[in-house]
């Protein structure tokens, strides 16, 4: 947004002696000495926490205000007003008055100058650091990017992406997927080589403005709904939906699908629907006739209700009650219901609408089988989060129960491991913080934005997942194999 206090905040100089020592992005809060989410002050250039650590950075700005009463400020008050911050990791702009990030700039172009002073600090910083470690690493001694598996030593070739203002619904997702396209593939490039701490993936997030205009803005956003709009793109640009072929065009081709035909949405297949693309068969019978009316739809991926009983139930320890499991939410999916009164069917024999029962099979798997809990839920006045632990498996997710045709699948074709969670914390979808837990080479690992750490399978089963990834057993062997 264009803020308009900037002018009577930012006040420092880039060149400022006052800045800390060392990288930016680990200067510490100088209330409670976090590093974990610095935000340095433009007024006063005093660094404070962030909103998801001790949040000592909005309390600086709160209590440097001054009670008017019934008193005009003077000039010098007016001119000093600690409102405006940089978060030294994403070299993001925030005002406290405005409550929002900002895109704008004073006249004389401060914000830039001390975001750049700030990333030539970081660079500094890295390049002494990097040249540290290979000192380090040439003395065969241990640093903090390596870690101790069954007694030997190896590298966690993980790397983290930057927050650029409330954009973890992206950082989530990209960690996720690492499995448009030119900056997708430099980003997914940067985040297994291990060679840095955080990755900034500003090039990704300016196409991302670009060609979706509904993530423009440093708003909290929802992961699942960016992540089919990231798919929908990739797999347009890559059969050509924005090199000359019209978008509508390609909407209009292949519009009807066959059991017979390839996963195709929205036209040809690309290595995206190879990927990600299945396909449901959805049964409609009438009540009434009998009649019963068949469609193959295909999916990128399955959007699962939590079952109405299990919504109470917030964590896996209470005993009131069975725990939910991934099962439940799938059999609730692909279940036989009878349509309510506001979705009648229209029924081509009766030639009216009519009461039905709906209920869908699988009838293609992919090969990356992402599930999305329908955690939000839309009630008179406002979305609600359903809080509800579901218990998933990290091995042998068994899809055969819910195909069409089980007894024309292999023996291990049906069965999916997990490849990464992403989990949701906070109340609402436009409000909270989205990290994400992701295997590689048999290792979990957690990021929280820049932040990557190790972790291990038993908190990763205790996460409350939002969006659940699975690979095919076959899948799997065979890309190993390459």
């Amino acid at each position: 947004m264009e803020c308009p206090h900037l002018s009577s905040s930012v006040c420092i100089a880039p060149d400022s002696a006052k800045f800390p020592n060392g990288s930016p992005s680990s200067w510490c809060c100088s209330v409670c000495r976090s590093n974990k989410s610095p935000w340095v002050c433009l007024t006063c250039s005093s660094v404070h926490c962030g909103r998801y650590v001790n949040g000592h950075a909005k309390k600086h700005y709160e209590d440097a205000q001054i009670p008017l009463l019934n008193h005009k400020r003077s000039e010098k008050q007016e001119k000093a007003q600690h409102t405006v911050c940089m978060d030294c990791s994403s070299y993001s702009t925030y005002c406290y008055r405005c409550d929002d990030f900002v895109v704008n700039d004073t006249k004389l172009g401060l914000v830039q100058k001390v975001r750049e002073h700030l990333q030539n600090l970081e660079n500094s910083a890295f390049t002494a650091d990097r040249h540290r470690k290979r000192k380090l690493l040439e003395n065969s001694s241990l640093n903090s990017k390596l870690l101790k598996v069954n007694g030997s030593t190896t590298a966690i070739c993980a790397t983290g992406l930057r927050n650029l203002g409330n954009t973890c619904f992206m950082n989530a997702i990209l960690q996720s997927l690492r499995s448009l396209v030119e900056e997708f593939r430099k980003t997914l490039c940067a985040l297994w080589q291990g060679s840095q701490t955080a990755f900034s993936p500003e090039s990704l997030f300016y196409v991302v403005w670009k060609i979706m205009p509904n993530f423009r803005g440093y708003q909290q956003q929802d992961a699942h709904e960016f992540m089919r709009y990231l798919l929908d793109h990739l797999h347009l640009e890559l059969q050509g939906g924005f090199n000359g072929v019209s978008r509508s065009a390609i909407l209009q081709e292949n519009s009807t699908l066959s059991a017979s035909n390839k996963c195709c949405i929205n036209g040809a297949s690309t290595v995206v629907t190879a990927i990600f693309g299945g396909i449901l068969q959805n049964e409609v019978n009438c009540l009434i006739c009998g009649t019963e009316s068949r469609k193959f739809d295909p999916f990128l991926d399955l959007s699962l209700d939590i079952p109405s009983q299990f919504r109470s139930k917030r964590s896996k320890n209470q005993e009131n009650g069975p725990v939910c499991s991934l099962r439940d939410c799938l059999r609730s999916f692909t279940d036989l219901e009878e349509l309510d009164e506001t979705e009648l069917y229209m029924c081509h024999k009766c030639k009216k609408k009519q009461k039905s029962t709906k209920k869908f099979w699988i009838q293609k798997l992919p090969k990356a089988l992402c599930l999305h809990l329908k955690r939000f839920h839309w009630t008179a006045y406002l979305r609600n989060k359903v809080d509800t632990y579901v218990q998933f498996p990290l091995r042998g997710l068994d899809m055969k129960c819910y195909l069409l045709e089980p007894e024309n699948s292999g023996p291990d074709s049906c069965l999916y491991d997990l490849a990464a969670v992403v989990v949701h914390h906070g109340s609402g979808v436009g409000s909270g913080h989205y990290t994400a837990y992701a295997v590689h080479e048999g290792r979990w690992f957690h990021f929280n934005d820049s932040t990557v750490t190790v972790t291990d399978e038993e908190t990763v089963g205790k996460a409350k997942a939002y969006i659940l990834f699975y690979v095919e057993r076959q899948a799997r062997a065979g890309a190993e194999k390459l």
